[in-house]
């Protein structure tokens, strides 16, 4: 490990250079690590199985089908410059910044704009009054509760706080006890002393990293305008951070889970919006629901993929979930709602890989419609290879892109 890190670390301090060649010279520290041989050698023996393992011994090489999913939060704290100098040493071609606001509008990169209280040491530190609501202990049968916003925040202050794995205690009586509560599958060994980020500052990074963007625009928890801060402008601030920084918008997939940002970037913005990705979220489940739910008829969607195609949207990203389904034997096969982008020439990127833990209880939220036939950690590979080479996916959000860049790798992708 300290091998692999130095890597990473050496390419990162390396001095200023054209991207071309900086990516070329980073790429050539790039490593799968152990897990992807780990996965296949839990796979049902077959012909998948036969190709991947004849690929463990191939060089790593950068891929956009592989897109670091904050990251690498499986095992480094989500939306660091750690996280995703790991990421993009696994070889992932895209990395993402979700981005949000704090109190002076300013743009930092958090997956949600009210998550500060599960990704920081917010409410142990001085700045936890500040939190939209401070810390309460468990009592009774009232779990420990707490919320804190980035608007909560200056930038200056956001700064000072310490990221960590996203967890908590709900059980916790104390602040510093909220802190914990990370998942037993993931790890907190690489959470110390990690790196906050402002969206420029991932810019800067991911270009210097050798690879490309793709921000989300988190949906605000206050109320818009905030403090004069309309969306349309938030909507803009965010490219706009694209272009002083003379990025080309080739290089650049913004995202939303609402369609009227997508929109308004192909209004507005159409070098950008040629390629904004509309992050589709019209299904019925929890977080909570680890039940079976088929992928619903995309035939009855408003708009339906047609309607957004003749909108000028381009790209579609819903969960893995919804795009696979089980045939009467059985077997993965692409469910309606793939096919119906498919017929519409929707491109389809989709989340999250490796973000389950291991699969031999079904996998829960992200295999929910395959949950029947997912029983062990190597149908992480059988899902991939349906989605890839079935449904036509072109990229793949993943918490260890390493899985994804090494499949993508060993076929040609």
């Amino acid at each position: 490990m300290k091998t692999f890190t130095l890597a990473l670390a050496c390419a990162a301090l390396a001095g200023p250079v054209l991207a071309e060649s900086h990516a070329q010279s980073y790429d050539a520290g790039l490593t799968y690590g152990v897990r992807p041989a780990y996965l296949v050698s839990r796979m049902e023996d077959g012909a998948l199985k036969d190709k991947l393992r004849s690929c463990l011994g191939n060089t790593p090489a950068r891929t956009h089908f592989s897109v670091g999913h904050r990251g690498a939060p499986l095992m480094f704290p989500e939306h660091t410059v750690e996280s995703n100098r790991a990421a993009a040493g696994m070889g992932a071609g895209i990395l993402e910044c979700d981005v949000t606001f704090t109190a002076d509008l300013e743009l930092v990169c958090r997956h949600a704009q009210n998550d500060l209280h599960t990704t920081t040491d917010i409410v142990a530190g001085p700045l936890a009054s500040k939190c939209t609501t401070p810390f309460a202990p468990a009592s009774g049968d009232a779990k420990a509760s707490a919320e804190c916003r980035t608007s909560d925040l200056t930038l200056a202050e956001f700064k000072t706080l310490a990221p960590k794995m996203d967890s908590a205690d709900a059980s916790a009586t104390t602040a510093k006890a909220y802190l914990g509560g990370t998942a037993n599958w993931r790890t907190d060994l690489y959470a110390n002393d990690a790196t906050l980020m402002t969206h420029a500052e991932s810019i800067a990074l991911f270009d210097s990293l050798g690879a490309d963007f793709t921000p989300e625009l988190k949906s605000p928890s206050v109320e818009m305008p905030f403090n004069g801060f309309t969306q349309e402008a938030y909507a803009q601030k965010m490219i706009d951070e694209y272009k002083a920084a003379g990025i080309d918008p080739s290089r650049v997939w913004a995202q939303s889970f609402n369609l009227s940002d997508v929109l308004y970037w192909i209004e507005n913005e159409p070098e950008f919006g040629t390629q904004a990705v509309y992050l589709d979220d019209r299904y019925e489940a929890s977080d909570e629901d680890e039940g079976l739910i088929d992928p619903m008829d995309a035939t009855t969607f408003k708009p339906t993929m047609a309607e957004l195609k003749e909108m000028g949207v381009n790209y579609i990203a819903p969960p893995l979930w919804m795009l696979v389904t089980l045939d009467d034997t059985g077997a993965m096969v692409p469910s309606t709602y793939a096919k119906e982008a498919n017929a519409a020439g929707l491109n389809i990127i989709t989340w999250s890989l490796e973000r389950s833990g291991p699969l031999a209880s079904g996998g829960g939220w992200y295999f929910q419609s395959v949950k029947d036939a997912t029983d062990r950690d190597g149908d992480y590979f059988e899902l991939l290879d349906v989605l890839a080479q079935q449904v036509g996916v072109k990229g793949v959000f993943s918490d260890w892109p390493a899985t994804t860049t090494f499949y993508a790798n060993c076929m040609g992708l």
